[in-house]
């Protein structure tokens, strides 16, 4: 019989440290090493940042006046990847132009002739609707001028939000004699300007070392600690779990920052990349040198909350006199209060098993 209690004693017990180690791994998994799944969804967003700036250096509105009446085949230029127009039709009539666009998807719910600010504003009854065909959204829009940014807000339909887009149809694209004036070759312009920019950024990037963050000495042993944390920049929608880890070695701070958003795949401190270490799906961690302290530091991160990648410049202040128990960290409490429950619960059941027992 005494046997049998130390057995089963045994068995609860084992669950229990089971039940621990399960409980340490969940609540804080954050990868050890960079995977190259990360490093290259990272990289493949930097390559796809683009500038909100559309159209062709030196190109010259063209209004009503100077097109033809008809109905024309036009390309269109947008300023977001997600908003890809894959063809276009130009109506000109007695001095208005109108543009019936096709885009890549069916993401967009509503479009509007201006600005996202203007839209949120602005009655309903003003929002354009779509026409699903194959696939596809079909918007018709109003056409000040070619060849200039028209202001086109658009509305998702997942974030249900308006987002700036710009537009630049070209008239260049117009069959020949549709239009009464002189066009430049805008392209061969551009490609000229090109070709000088990126060889003089080319000599300056040269001249310039790549510059690593060298995390700040801190009068600390190696271990963990926690540390308080400001943030600012951005659009104040995303934040950083404060007070964070700090981690000393070899004397030297750095700092493991948890965002409170999935959506951020990189960031930068000075010249130096550093990737999201957290799994698919959880909330984005970052380990990053802390630089200064008591001062702000500045550091981007890049974000897809938004549809299209997108760098945003933030400034982080780590305060030297927080520095405390690693206890102290959001996450580190909440792992105690669920040990100590687990604890509870586990330890009460076991005499009340022998209990029962004795019962019987």
């Amino acid at each position: 019989m005494i046997k049998s209690k130390k057995t089963v004693l045994i068995k609860i017990l084992s669950l229990f440290v089971i039940f621990v180690c399960v409980l340490n791994a969940g609540l804080f998994s954050a990868k050890a090493e960079e995977t190259p799944s990360v490093a290259e969804r990272a990289l493949a967003a930097q390559k796809e940042i683009r500038s909100s700036s559309v159209g062709k250096y030196g190109m010259t509105p063209i209004y009503p006046d100077k097109v033809k009446d008809g109905v024309y085949p036009v390309s269109v230029e947008s300023s977001s990847a997600g908003f890809r127009i894959i063809a276009a039709e130009l109506k000109v009539s007695g001095g208005i132009m109108t543009a019936d666009i096709t885009i890549s998807s069916t993401s967009y719910l509503y479009v509007y002739p201006g600005t996202a600010e203007q839209a949120e504003s602005d009655e309903p009854e003003n929002y354009i609707g779509s026409e699903e065909i194959d696939g596809h959204s079909v918007f018709t829009l109003p056409v000040e001028a070619l060849n200039s940014p028209v202001p086109c807000a658009a509305y998702s339909k997942k974030r249900s939000r308006w987002y700036d887009r710009l537009l630049v149809f070209d008239a260049a694209s117009l069959p020949e004699g549709t239009v009464d004036a002189e066009l430049l070759d805008y392209e061969l312009i551009e490609e000229a300007i090109l070709a000088y920019d990126t060889s003089t950024a080319a000599s300056e990037a040269a001249a310039r070392p790549h510059k690593v963050p060298e995390a700040v000495s801190v009068p600390r042993s190696d271990g963990e600690y926690s540390i308080e944390l400001n943030m600012t920049g951005g659009s104040g929608r995303a934040s950083i779990s404060s007070p964070t880890l700090m981690i000393v070695r070899g004397g030297k701070a750095y700092a493991r920052l948890i965002w409170s958003s999935t959506y951020y795949d990189y960031m930068i401190v000075e010249d130096e990349m550093y990737y999201n270490l957290a799994d698919e799906g959880s909330n984005s961690v970052f380990e990053i040198p802390i630089t200064v302290m008591d001062y702000a530091m500045p550091v981007v991160a890049d974000t897809t909350a938004m549809g299209d990648p997108l760098e945003i410049h933030y400034t982080l202040t780590f305060y030297e006199e927080t520095i405390g128990s690693k206890g102290l960290i959001p996450q580190e409490a909440a792992k105690k209060v669920l040990f100590i429950a687990a604890a509870i619960i586990i330890i009460g059941a076991v005499p009340n098993y022998f209990l029962k027992k004795k019962r019987k």
